[in-house]
């Protein structure tokens, strides 16, 4: 069924590559070595929003590094980071207008060697989808209510897109 209306058409809005290092924070800077290689821009530190004594985490600490990216940037590490998850995504991954997946090391993308001075570290990939519009709600002047109808995408669609989009096999759920 294919729609014609431009507005109702699926894009990805932004993605966010992370890396969690817990409470070992001299990990952090091969974290974001690792980031600034992958992604080409600079990494930010994330850090602990309440304390876990049980994690030897305390408030404020660096807890891991993160990149957003968008645009065609983001399109092209999107690629290459289900390349790197073999084009497949559970079907679990996908909730709430966003794909969530891991990977568990980085050497799986394709054209990066191990580095000896980062080590192994793996990934979560998050990408938020959205369509045209969403900023009529979000605007300061003359802001209007977006239909959830509008706001929200269908499971079944984002498959669809994300297929299409990225040649992405979404695997159903096992029991």
């Amino acid at each position: 069924m294919a729609n014609d209306n431009p507005m109702r058409e699926v894009r990805l809005e932004k993605l966010v590559v992370n890396i969690g290092i817990g409470d070992k924070e001299d990990t952090y800077a091969n974290a974001k070595a690792l980031l600034e290689k992958l992604t080409g821009r600079q990494a930010v530190a994330t850090r602990a929003k309440r304390r876990e004594p049980e994690l030897k985490i305390r408030k404020g600490q660096v807890i891991g590094a993160m990149v957003t990216l968008r645009g065609s940037e983001a399109q092209d590490l999107l690629k290459r980071a289900l390349d790197a998850n073999n084009n497949t995504i559970s079907e679990s991954a996908i909730a709430n207008n966003s794909v969530n997946f891991g990977i568990s090391e980085y050497i799986y993308f394709s054209g990066v060697k191990y580095d000896p001075k980062i080590g192994m570290l793996g990934m979560n990939i998050n990408a938020s989808f959205g369509r045209r519009g969403k900023r009529v709600e979000l605007r300061r002047r003359a802001a209007s209510r977006v239909s959830v109808k509008h706001r929200n995408i269908p499971r079944e669609e984002l498959h669809r897109f994300i297929e299409q989009k990225f040649g992405t096999k979404v695997a159903a759920k096992e029991r």
